[in-house]
């Protein structure tokens, strides 16, 4: 029973560490990085449809991104999707190819992204104590309908809490490890 309450718990702890990777993922540092496109929806003949469905998406050297559309009459359609996203980037086209140069970031920006890295992390630990919530609250339940003694009650409580602060550790190492990069310059 409690067993089965921890690895629940564990599960869903890994869950909102990636779910939290995935978001660091996509705030922009100086660097390209392929991940920063995955959000963008192109039209494509009418369906919208991930750019990663419809191009190839590569870093040509430390501030270009390449994309490569699979069909020459997307060009425009991703063009246009990438102006119009939230990224402030601004495509330039040669042929086929399109090059997304990122522009250094301004010394203000650093420190408005690293709040923005910071709230990130503050719903990541949020998230890891909805969950330690969740699972303290089964464990008592069980205690109610008797499945379990004070001592198991007490004892998974414990693991729980251990649990949860290993997972906070982890969540505060990737924060340090975001906003050290983005404060590089």
């Amino acid at each position: 029973m409690i067993d089965d309450i921890l690895q629940s718990a564990t599960g869903r702890m890994v869950k909102s560490v990636e779910s939290l990777k995935h978001e660091l993922a996509k705030i922009r540092t100086g660097r390209a990085n392929p991940s920063l496109l995955d959000h963008i929806t192109v039209n494509y003949y009418g369906t919208e449809s991930s750019l990663l469905k419809v191009a190839n998406v590569n870093v040509e050297d430390s501030r270009t991104l390449t994309i490569t559309p699979w069909d020459k009459g997307m060009v425009p359609a991703i063009e246009k999707a990438i102006m119009t996203s939230d990224l402030g980037l601004n495509p330039v086209t040669s042929g086929t190819v399109i090059r997304v140069p990122m522009p250094a970031l301004t010394e203000q920006r650093r420190k408005d992204l690293v709040k923005v890295v910071r709230a990130e992390g503050e719903n990541g630990r949020v998230a890891l104590r909805n969950i330690r919530r969740d699972a303290i609250s089964e464990v008592k339940e069980a205690l109610k309908e008797k499945l379990v003694t004070e001592d198991e009650d007490r004892r998974a409580q414990e693991q729980i809490q251990k649990l949860t602060d290993k997972y906070v550790k982890e969540v505060d190492k990737l924060l340090e490890e975001k906003e050290a990069d983005l404060l590089q310059m």
